[in-house]
């Protein structure tokens, strides 16, 4: 077997992970980052709408609010900084009759959270925007965007070491730190390390379960989401979503770098909480679904104009019929391990909130 040291090992290479990896890296620390996928980012990190939330729906207070908030401002200056395309379109929300408290509370929250540039918009003001879009109120998020996800990573990850293939299978505690077992090729390495952060995503509990003398490891639930493509030329030039649904933000538009639009994603929440279960398949009958709740907002939109897209699965750490639950990032303050942060349930805001989650986790770890 062999063995090598470095002082941090981050386990998970989506953005979430190759953020806190940066982050520590940073501070001057040998950071080497695991990825049992050929690639970063294949799962939740590659299967989202690339949106740069505002930090707009979520309680005052939680994580999510928090972080998203913070997120955003660094991201885009990220984004400003280091070449990655992105755009700040702005995001129409909107509502109709018998949805104007819905509305109300959402730019309640809004403004609870610190995001202050919501603007209230009328018929006539969101048809002057959308022309093709049919609501009788919305808000206008003016520093909503959309970013190159991919590239996103590859800023992030830069120079960094990382193992590809590599599947941590146990964490052992080793004297003052820890000792990871990884397999990598069919080959067992001893991987032995000061600090260690868990940023699995899909997988963070299962690496949890494995970590020595961990104890609480929260219940994982997936909830997939699936898009379809619109086939004819794009009629929007902003985000539109409809009112949050259980679960999720709705079936809303979001378009690419190269203005194409795609509609998603739904709540559909498996039977299974196992991630190598996952089947990412989009039905055929996608369109059927999707066409009637677009047509709320869009009128214009018709099954044929539909085709299945791709689909993501959200790590949420609520089931249906429950409320929604914040990320949950628990450092040695939490279960009294020295120099382990593990990360749960980091779902939707979490692109957007990736730098601030860096900032938070580095803040939880001995760094020197």
């Amino acid at each position: 077997m062999e063995r090598f040291a470095c002082d941090v090992a981050v386990i998970g290479a989506g953005a979430v992970g190759l953020a806190v990896a940066r982050q520590l890296a940073l501070t001057g620390l040998d950071t080497v980052i695991l990825e049992k996928n050929d690639h970063f980012g294949m799962e939740t990190s590659a299967r989202n709408s690339e949106v740069i939330h505002a930090g707009i729906y979520y309680p005052q207070g939680s994580l999510k609010a928090l972080l998203c908030v913070r997120g955003k401002q660094l991201l885009y200056e990220f984004c400003a900084g280091h070449g990655v395309p992105h755009k700040r379109l702005g995001k129409l929300i909107v509502a109709n009759a018998g949805q104007d408290a819905q509305l109300a509370v959402i730019a309640r929250a809004a403004a609870e959270n610190g995001v202050d540039d919501l603007k209230p918009l009328s018929r006539t003001e969101i048809a002057a925007l959308e022309p093709e879009v049919a609501a009788d109120a919305g808000l206008l998020s003016p520093s909503t965007g959309i970013i190159d996800s991919h590239q996103y990573m590859l800023a992030l990850l830069g120079e960094m070491t990382l193992v590809r293939g590599a599947e941590v299978m146990a964490v052992r505690r080793n004297g003052g730190g820890w000792r990871l077992a990884v397999t990598s090729d069919g080959e067992d390495i001893a991987l032995d390390t000061r600090l260690v952060v868990n940023a699995a995503g899909l997988w963070a509990q299962k690496v949890a379960h494995g970590i020595e003398g961990l104890r609480d490891v929260p219940a994982l639930y997936l909830a997939k989401g699936n898009y379809a493509a619109l086939s004819v030329k794009s009629p929007f030039t902003h985000l539109v979503y409809p009112v949050p649904e259980p679960g999720g933000l709705g079936v809303h538009v979001t378009l690419d770098m190269g203005g194409r639009a795609r509609f998603g994603p739904n709540v559909q929440w498996l039977e299974t909480n196992d991630p190598a279960a996952i089947d990412y398949t989009v039905s055929p009958m996608v369109a059927a679904q999707f066409a009637p709740v677009i047509a709320h907002y869009w009128p214009a939109a018709r099954e044929e104009m539909l085709t299945p897209d791709y689909a993501g699965v959200r790590p949420k750490l609520s089931g249906r019929g429950q409320p929604n639950a914040d990320f949950r990032i628990d450092g040695p303050a939490a279960h009294g391990l020295p120099g382990l942060v593990n990360l749960y349930g980091i779902e939707s805001p979490g692109l957007t909130a990736s730098l601030a989650i860096a900032e938070m986790v580095a803040e939880m770890l001995p760094l020197f």
